[in-house]
């Protein structure tokens, strides 16, 4: 047998190094080409990072909660002979990267092992964004000569596995019309994090802060020290709005899209956004420049099992609000999945912070930097209120905060570009004017 060493590999994205979080195998462990074996937390995403060769593991070099650097050593492994072997490996040398790792999400490769067939003459388009499917199986996708965009998965999430790809092959395949989606699939339930219980007689007991939870520390941490954060507070009638969603939801629904409140709220910011272009913006500190963005690409809080990350919709500008809310329900299926690619969480200009579903009035939301503003919006409860005409009257109102950057965003701007806001979300409809 040749010994394989099996290095962290180059995943793009200008990523330097990643944090051990879980390997998927132990020493001994037999293992085939393109299985998972380890996964890896970059400060773009998490993804599993597969095998380049048939073996066994022989030894783990990388300890869970360890950061490697990129060409650092993950493992060896005895490969063996006959089967899928890398490369220009021979013993005591590493072996090339991973197949497809730049556009690697967190999924488990289906363990079914299908022959390859010959490559096809004619390369099939590449999958769209919405597609859920590991690398190995785009791969085996394309020399099999099969358009991933027209296959329904059969896996979690609606993922494409091998299997579907070996059935389109035969003319067995789970097709779907062009244009047509999974976006009508329901978001997989949601799995609270475990309850921490101590030993009894331990009066505390320590534990290693890293993954998901390390690197929102950090980030959050960042921010903070750069940005002098401050917070404008107002209270939005959003009664309209109320019984807007409810006559279009069953419509929505209809198209296989799950409408919420959040998508009327991430298009009113970005209609708002065209006004107040300094709510799109960063800040290069290296240039003592200011950047601003003809894109409004919004990211939204996804509260997950393992903390949270932000999925970001791109070109919210250039979308109605169901497109937005089938995009949304796609990107938090993927997050709660925990299947979020580099590229569903990179290029946000501004975020939106939805609490409201969980409960509570009011926050001070922390800015994602380099962005310059983040919107909070909050539970939605009768109250009563004053008309114009001095009556009491039961109104559906719903806190929301602008908090800002004050390097770039004064007060009166942030107050101004509430209100502005306000009256998109008290009359949903005025944003039939605005559609892209």
């Amino acid at each position: 047998m040749a010994t394989t060493e099996f290095k962290l590999p180059d995943i793009g994205e200008g990523v330097t190094e990643g944090e051990i979080v879980k390997w998927l195998v132990k020493e001994g462990d037999a293992v085939t080409h393109d299985q998972p074996l380890v996964e890896v937390m970059t400060d773009k995403a998490t993804v599993e990072i597969p095998s380049v060769v048939d073996g066994k593991i022989q030894k783990i070099s990388a300890k869970e909660g360890e950061v490697i650097k990129v060409g650092g050593l993950l493992c060896t492994i005895d490969a063996q002979a006959g089967g899928h072997a890398a490369k220009a490996a021979p013993s005591g040398q590493s072996a090339p990267p991973p197949s497809a790792p730049k556009t690697q999400s967190v999924m488990t490769t289906s363990s079914a092992e299908v022959a390859v067939p010959s490559r096809a003459t004619v390369v099939p388009p590449p999958a769209a964004a919405h597609v859920l499917a590991t690398p190995a199986t785009r791969r085996f996708a394309r020399e099999a000569g099969v358009d991933l965009n027209n296959i329904r998965g059969s896996g979690p999430a609606g993922r494409v596995t091998r299997e579907d790809v070996s059935r389109a092959t035969t003319g067995n395949g789970h097709t779907v019309p062009a244009g047509a989606s999974s976006a009508g699939m329901a978001i997989p339930a949601f799995k609270p994090s475990p309850k921490i219980s101590l030993p009894t007689g331990q009066a505390e007991e320590r534990k290693p802060l890293r993954g998901i939870r390390r690197k929102i520390a950090e980030n959050l941490q960042r921010s903070k020290q750069i940005i002098p954060h401050f917070t404008h507070t107002d209270e939005i009638d959003v009664t309209d709005l109320v019984v807007w969603r409810t006559l279009m939801k069953d419509e929505a629904a209809a198209r296989g899209v799950k409408l919420t409140y959040l998508p009327f709220i991430i298009k009113a910011v970005s209609v708002t956004m065209r006004e107040f272009p300094q709510f799109n913006a960063s800040i290069d500190d290296a240039a003592s420049e200011i950047v601003y963005k003809h894109h409004h690409n919004i990211g939204f809080a996804a509260d997950t099992p393992e903390g949270l990350v932000v999925p970001v919709i791109k070109n919210v500008e250039s979308k109605n609000v169901l497109e937005v809310a089938h995009e949304l329900l796609q990107l938090a299926d993927k997050a709660r999945a925990g299947k979020l690619a580099p590229d569903d969480m990179k290029g946000g200009t501004i975020t939106v912070t939805n609490i409201g579903s969980i409960g509570g009035i009011s926050a001070t939301p922390i800015i994602n930097h380099p962005e310059v503003a983040i919107i909070g919006v909050f539970k939605i409860v009768k109250k009563p209120v004053v008309n114009e005409k001095g009556e009491v009257v039961v109104r559906d109102m719903m806190g929301l905060t602008a908090t800002c950057d004050h390097r770039l965003i004064d007060g009166a701007a942030a107050a101004r570009f509430v209100n502005k806001l306000a009256p998109r979300l008290s009359h949903p409809q005025s944003l039939l004017l605005d559609l892209a």
